[in-house]
């Protein structure tokens, strides 16, 4: 197939002080694709040390670089990646994670180079801060319903990363960019938007990373956010696949109080992390923890009496002031 009738493909690399780090392996692996249609916009969100050198150093002419200057909001900083591209195919690559030198033309040979496809996905693996394989999982969601594919994320058999998903550019805008309640499974909500009001293709080979390491945004999120987003998502999902929205809904309410659980159990202090267990549990019906041994009745009694620890202990704190 000629180029001129392939579609265009931004990749949009959104990043911030990451010129000695993971920039450059972002850069070179989009640079490197097989796929001769593409485009790649930079979006540097006020990086204080060479991004902008590092960028430029490549002169490559399918690069289009961008300077905020202040800072904008992460997720407006995404979104204006999407702003700013031209193909009918978006991509939004973060500045750690990588995808295989062809991931894009996998994507666009399965989709047989149509343009009317909401999103095109692979199966992706998990790397760590070295590039370290720690799991991967092919895309076996293919011939899925809208309800069995939110159900197959649900139960692990299918994993929602941002470098693994080729976006409509237009659907993508069509339904307001990457947006959530509090922008933190802005990503997941915009897949499942896409794909079930516009269609997906599917293809099952790995050809996406995910890194996993300690300096990732959303581990510092404060467990009522993500509860609140968690609650939103699901909201989405039971609106988008109504047919199944009661399985949804239970199986989703497990999910997410498994989720925020684990996030959950980073917090230090004894008291304050059952204190957002409480939450968690309260917000889902649903515990998971090591407490859910103890059994449902012993559960809500030891949340209980940890909230009236809680009330006691801001009142001594009242007094004290």
């Amino acid at each position: 197939m000629n180029t001129e009738i392939r579609p265009l493909v931004t990749i949009g690399i959104p990043t911030y002080n990451r010129a000695d780090g993971y920039l450059k392996e972002a850069l070179e692996c989009a640079l490197a694709q097989t796929y001769p249609n593409i485009e790649i916009v930079v979006a540097d969100n006020g990086s204080t040390d060479n991004t902008g050198a590092v960028v430029q150093s490549y002169g490559d002419p399918r690069i289009r670089y961008f300077r905020h200057n202040p800072p904008i909001k992460p997720n407006d900083n995404f979104n204006f990646c999407l702003s700013q591209a031209s193909g009918i195919y978006f991509q939004l690559l973060h500045d750690d994670d990588l995808i295989d030198c062809d991931f894009i033309e996998c994507c666009m040979q399965a989709a047989e180079y149509r343009t009317d496809v909401g999103i095109i996905r692979t199966g992706a693996r998990i790397i760590d801060a070295h590039g370290k394989i720690l799991n991967e999982l092919r895309n076996d969601s293919g011939g899925l319903s809208t309800a069995e594919f939110f159900l197959a994320w649900l139960d692990s058999r299918t994993w929602m990363f941002l470098s693994s998903v080729l976006f409509n550019t237009a659907r993508l805008r069509e339904i307001g960019g990457f947006n959530s309640k509090h922008q933190l499974f802005q990503d997941v909500l915009a897949e499942f938007e896409v794909a079930a009001r516009f269609g997906r293709v599917d293809v099952p080979d790995v050809k996406a990373s995910f890194r996993k390491h300690g300096s990732q945004r959303t581990g510092a999120a404060l467990p009522r956010l993500w509860c609140e987003d968690s609650v939103y998502l699901l909201q989405a999902m039971c609106r988008l696949a109504a047919e199944q929205q009661g399985l949804i809904r239970r199986k989703g309410r497990e999910h997410f109080a498994k989720h925020n659980y684990e996030l959950a159990s980073s917090i230090r202090s004894p008291v304050d992390r059952y204190g957002v267990y409480l939450l968690i549990y309260r917000t889902f019906d649903h515990a998971y923890s090591p407490l859910r041994y103890f059994g449902a009745r012993a559960h809500r009694r030891l949340f209980t009496w940890l909230g009236r620890v809680k009330r006691f202990m801001r009142g001594k704190m009242r007094v004290v002031s």
